[in-house]
Formats: structure tokens, sequence, C-alpha cells
């Protein structure tokens, strides 16, 4: 109980994403082989859109206890999965950069993360992933659009 309320204070709320599956990439003699890992979340504050996330894991011994820094790449995909509804807050874009997942890619200070942003002239939803670190953050980052077209869902 103490070590969950430790890593909620540490790392604050955020979405837990469901890993779908994964690929080796590299065969370690020691612990776990690296690899790149695919986990789906949805926007917590739009329902009706889901991301999915590729991203590296290193393996080895330091990857199999977690202490292993994974490198910042990442890809990303985002799809309208059912009736969107956008806030005043979203469709006002007070909520551009607002980020709508976080997980931590090393054990100190380094974190994979997607943020939100709203096109209001293309009426689309635009998902960035990048990687932060508390020094040195890193260049690398992908993007996905979801144009917002409720007219599929409804019936």
């Amino acid at each position: 109980m103490v070590r969950l309320a430790m890593a909620f204070i540490c790392f604050g709320s955020s979405v837990l994403a469901e890993e779908i599956g994964s690929v080796n990439t590299a065969f370690v003699l020691l612990g776990a082989n690296h690899k790149i890992v695919i986990e789906a979340f949805d926007d917590p504050k739009i329902p009706g859109v889901s991301c999915h996330l590729s991203r590296a894991k290193t393996g080895g011994i330091k990857g199999s206890f977690g202490i292993a820094e994974d490198t910042a790449d990442a890809s990303i995909a985002c799809r309208q999965t059912g009736v969107i509804a956008l806030s005043a807050e979203i469709q006002s874009k007070k909520s551009d950069g607002e980020r709508v997942f976080k997980e931590s890619t090393s054990l100190l200070f380094k974190h994979v993360q997607v943020v939100r942003f709203y096109d209001a002239k293309r009426n689309t939803l635009i998902y960035l992933t990048y990687s932060d670190k508390l020094i040195d953050g890193s260049p690398k980052n992908a993007i996905s659009t979801v144009q917002i077209t409720n007219s599929i869902f409804e019936k």
C-alpha cells in the first residue's frame, strides 16, 4: 500500500496502457531480449478516441529489473472509435498540449509522453508523442491525427 502511494506521488496520475503485444529486436544472453512493445490507451477526456503506441524497451539484466534506460524511439496511431463530443475547454484550445499519456522509460526522470492539440479549422485532434528527460530530452517525435467524423458512428 505504501509503495502504491509513493508511486502515485512520484509519477502522478496517468493513463494506464494495455499491452497489446511485442516483438523481439535483439537477443540478450542474460535477461530479457530487447523488444518493441505495442500498447493501447483511450484519451481520458475524449471518449471515442483510442491510440496505439509502439516503443522500444531495453532488455538485458538492467531491463529485466526495470533500471535500464529505454531509447526515445516511439510511434503513434490514433483513431476515432466512437462518437466524439468535445468539451468547451478543448474547443477553445485552452487545453492544447495537455498530456493524455505518460510512462516512465528509465528508473528516474525519463518518460515517453503523448499530448493532445485541437485544430479547429480542420476539426481534427492531433496527438504528439515524444520523450522527455530532466536535463536532455530528445527531438525524436511522431504525430497522429484524428479527423472528427461523427456521422459514420451515428445511426
